[in-house]
């Protein structure tokens, strides 16, 4: 172990006591040691030999013996030991510019973040506003700061790569020679956390594309330039892989590119057996080319009904493509509603009356205001008199308008024993009532479990929002048995939220069919907190199309009338 090794492992010490809130002088003679260390002209190793590194001023006995044992061992226990009883994700938050050890102390201290996914949530969330020392300004800077780190991370939540992704296609498509073009990959498939653009166009011209695309002022550094392949990486530390085909090869290239790797080994498999072989440039019988102008015709070449790309995940599309079976998927156009909308009243950005007027600019007939119960204090949550205040404005705001309903709703904590935040007094006068979990995720998973299907047994309770509690690229969810959930859904009538802030995408497409086939009900939810957050529910539709979820499986694909027997069902 070198001398800047072990440099940095004192100034990492003196961070973690820092953290710890610790003696200042403590902290200092570590980071005093660091830079002395760092400085150092003698060679460590003698100085150790020979007893001499405790003479240097600054460093002393104890010191001298850590660095000794760092040198000798290759490690610290002492230092092991610290870094044991603080979560890792901490030293990731220390990089964010401007946010120092007292301030990551502070977010640890009062709303226990340990993680930058969880410090991104929220200051979406504005959790951050009435913490001491901070303010709106102090959240904006952070937020500044995790977009800089994101560009030196090698995944991406889909939120954060599709508006590049659409930026680059649209360029692509004006370039004259460009004749079609699309996305493909994870992005195409909407995965929920993708790697980088895989970019498909077809052109008779490939190299004055690629030279158009590199000269692009999107576009930082060239990684390679060939006859039919360009990878660059984007002035925000994203990879773009562009691939340029023939247009008479752009079917069989886009389902190629498009993936899963499954999915095309499984449809390989299947044209061989029945005489064809599939790559990248066609559908071969033999040597002959099986023209397909579309991928429409490359799927019924196979004999296949065509396979949307969020199912091209080898799960059973192929067996239900052949027999006709694949459903006609939710589309964003299908909502006519949303639930699960914060306002200034908790931790939102927008009031009722502006959050309304936008939903009904973008053709809602209704809006669920759910804002936190009491018990959330870090997001404000709503005290009964604060909450009667709400109510009460509800009621005046729905005298505006014949044609659109702004329904009265809570995202009620559910607490360690299952029970809700609010009395029965105050969940009757809601038209809805989201349960969700937000402290206390250390529990068993039977323990979890047992707390969640006892929220759901609640004749009050409409909803288990985010069932999972995760946040994407930050934070596994809590330990739970998601089938007994699922199963304790269908049997309380309790609908299932599909949370579609792009941090959550909780409850994951994978168990989306499940619910589905045990007759529970889900609904496409935005967990907006801000205006521009409303259209969350595009992220939402691609994981519904993921788990094969048709409008009829989608509570808010109801018009108003249709919905308020569903939302009354359980009383």
């Amino acid at each position: 172990m070198d001398k800047h090794q072990i440099a940095q492992i004192l100034e990492d010490i003196g961070l973690l006591l820092q953290i710890k809130g610790e003696n200042p002088f403590k902290i200092r003679a570590y980071e005093n040691a660091a830079r002395i260390i760092e400085l150092l002209d003698e060679d460590i190793v003698v100085l150790i030999q020979e007893h001499q590194l405790k003479n240097i001023k600054g460093i002393g006995s104890t010191l001298a013996a850590q660095i000794s044992e760092l040198v000798t061992t290759g490690q610290l226990e002492y230092y092991e030991e610290l870094r044991r009883l603080i979560p890792p994700g901490i030293f990731e938050m220390l990089r964010i510019p401007g946010l120092g050890p007292k301030k990551v102390k502070a977010l640890y201290d009062h709303l226990h973040i340990s993680t930058v996914g969880e410090l991104e949530y929220a200051c979406r969330e504005n959790r951050l506003l009435d913490l001491p020392g901070f303010g709106a300004k102090t959240q904006q800077k952070i937020l500044q700061g995790i977009e800089y780190l994101k560009q030196f991370n090698g995944r991406f939540l889909i939120s954060d790569i599709l508006p590049y992704a659409e930026k680059v296609l649209v360029a692509l498509r004006k370039h004259p020679d460009v004749l079609r073009g699309e996305l493909g990959g994870s992005l195409r498939r909407h995965k929920e956390v993708v790697k980088d653009i895989d970019v498909l166009v077809s052109s008779n011209s490939a190299a004055s594309v690629a030279e158009y695309f590199v000269s692009l002022p999107m576009v930082k550094t060239v990684l390679a330039q060939g006859e039919t392949k360009v990878s660059v990486t984007l002035q925000t530390g994203i990879n773009v892989d562009l691939r340029m085909v023939a247009d008479e090869e752009f079917p069989y290239a886009l389902h190629h590119f498009t993936g899963s790797k499954e999915h095309n080994t499984s449809m390989r498999q299947r044209a061989k057996e029945m005489g064809f072989k599939i790559n990248e440039y066609g559908l071969f019988r033999g040597d002959q080319l099986v023209a397909c102008k579309d991928e429409e015709s490359f799927f019924q070449a196979l004999g296949l009904q065509y396979i949307p790309p969020e199912l091209r995940e080898n799960n059973g599309e192929i067996e239900a493509a052949e027999h006709n079976q694949i459903p006609v998927l939710v589309k964003e156009m299908d909502l006519k509603g949303i639930f699960h909308v914060h306002t200034v009243y908790s931790d939102g950005s927008a009031t009722i009356s502006d959050m309304a007027q936008s939903a009904q600019a973008r053709g809602y007939q209704y809006l669920g205001i759910a804002d936190h119960s009491r018990a959330a204090t870090y997001a404000r949550g709503l005290k009964e008199e604060t909450l009667e205040r709400q109510l009460a404005e509800i009621d005046e705001l729905n005298q505006r308008w014949t044609d659109f309903r702004i329904l009265k709703g809570t995202e009620s904590d559910i607490l360690t024993d299952g029970e809700l935040d609010y009395p029965e007094h105050i969940l009757r006068q809601f038209d809805f009532v989201i349960a969700s979990v937000h402290s206390h995720f250390q529990m068993s998973e039977q323990a979890m479990t047992q707390r969640i299907i006892r929220a759901m047994e609640n004749p009050y309770v409409t909803m288990l929002g985010h069932p999972t509690g995760r946040l994407l690229l930050s934070r596994e969810g809590y330990p739970l048995n998601l089938r007994e959930i699922i199963l304790a859904a269908a049997r309380t009538k309790t609908i299932i939220e599909i949370n579609a802030n792009p941090y959550r995408l909780d409850l994951d497409w994978r168990w989306c069919k499940y619910a589905k086939e045990q007759g529970v009900l889900l609904s496409i939810n935005p967990d907006a907190h801000a205006i521009p957050e409303l259209d969350y529910t595009s992220y939402g539709i691609g994981i519904a199309r993921k788990g094969w979820l048709t409008a009829e499986d989608i509570l808010n694909t109801r018009s108003l009338t249709e919905l308020e027997p569903l939302l009354k069902r359980k009383r």
